[in-house]
Formats: C-alpha cells, structure tokens, sequence
C-alpha cells in the first residue's frame, strides 16, 4: 500500500469513528436553562392540580387557590418572555441546538403561552420548518391543537380536552373518524388510551376506590 492510499484510507477510518462519536447539544447552557424552567412550569402545575383535587368544604367543588393561581401565571408569563428572547437570538431551539429533553421543554413552555396566541402561532410555524428530527412530531401536532381549539376551530389529534359531567372528552375534533391515524403517524397513543390518562392526572383515584 503506498502512502497517499494509506493516507486516504485513513482518513475515512477517522471519518467514521468521528460519525459514531455522539455530538451533544451546541448550547448546553441554554439547555440547562430551560430544563430548570422546565421544573419550575411543571411544580407550580402540580401543585395548582393537587389544589384542585382536595374536596370543597361541605361537599362543594374544590375551588381553584388564587395564590397558585397567580404563581403559574407568572411562571407562564416569564416563560413567554424568556423563550421570545431565545428565538430572536437562535430561532427555534430544536435537537442539535438544545439536545431533545431541551427541545421538548421549550415546546412545553410555549404550549403554556396561551395568552399570547400569537406568539403560539409563530413558533408552531419555526417547529414545522425546522429539519427533520430537529423536533418531536408529537410536539407540533400539541402545539397545532392548542392554536385551533383557541381560535375557536377543530383540533385534528385530540389533545386539548374540556370537562364534561366529571369527565374529561375532546374539543371538537376535524375529521374524528381518522384521528387515532393521525396519532399513530407521530407516535401517539390511540385517544382513548390518552383520554384515560388524562383521566388520571387531573382526577387521580383516592385509597379504596376501585380500578
């Protein structure tokens, strides 16, 4: 073998062993950030859906805590201002930029900005132009619910949910026939299954009650 054929043939042996060496996020200390605030959303819930689920005084519904109420606001709030400033200075924060745990928790905070439906709407658009597997398709299919049921129109997956006599159902949903397709495209759980836990998040079943 001569020289420059022992040169180029090691060349590719490095190329690929620089492929299998795994890249981390190009921003970990932006994915750090959002992670923490992450915990910080996912706490004050939480604590506002535990709130929810104590009894009412003399058998009346439980009533929301103003307290809690006013925090998650705030955390909402700064969340929304904090992840404009991220996407005006690196766009959306997709895989390669933030790693996937830091992509889904951003997406997290902005289906949490609905009271900037507009700002929803722009990041909904940045999450479909981005390249593939730079964000979870689950994630823009939560997002593009959340937008339609707050403009007044048909969800098309399923996600958003409204209490009806005690139990949790779909917003109107486009096209209800094929919707378990369109889960199952991105890797969805059937809607009943989702619907169940739904369920068992927001009305979890005290000691003695049956399955």
């Amino acid at each position: 073998m001569n020289g420059v054929w022992a040169i180029a043939v090691m060349a590719v042996v490095l190329g690929q062993a620089a492929d299998d060496v795994k890249v981390g996020p190009r921003e970990p200390a932006l994915r750090e950030e959002i992670l923490r605030r992450k915990e910080v959303d996912q706490k004050a819930r939480l604590a506002m859906i535990e709130a929810m689920n104590k009894p009412g005084a003399a058998g009346k519904p439980p009533m929301f805590d103003r307290k809690l109420l006013d925090e998650l606001t705030a955390v909402d709030e700064g969340n929304t201002k904090w992840m404009k400033e991220v996407i005006e200075k690196h766009g959306w924060p997709g895989k390669s930029l933030v790693g996937d745990d830091g992509a889904s928790a951003a997406w997290l905070m902005v289906q949490h900005a609905d009271r900037d439906r507009a700002f929803q709407k722009k990041c909904l658009a940045l999450m479909e132009a981005m390249p593939a597997g730079e964000v979870r398709g689950e994630n823009i299919a939560y997002l593009q619910d959340r937008v339609l049921v707050g403009e007044g129109k048909k969800q098309r997956y399923g996600t958003q949910t409204t209490e009806v006599d005690g139990k949790f159902t779909p917003s109107p949903i486009e096209d209800e026939e094929h919707v378990d397709e369109r889960r199952k495209g991105l890797g969805m759980a059937p809607l009943a299954e989702y619907l169940k836990q739904v369920e068992a998040m927001y009305r979890p079943k005290k000691a003695g009650e049956g399955p």
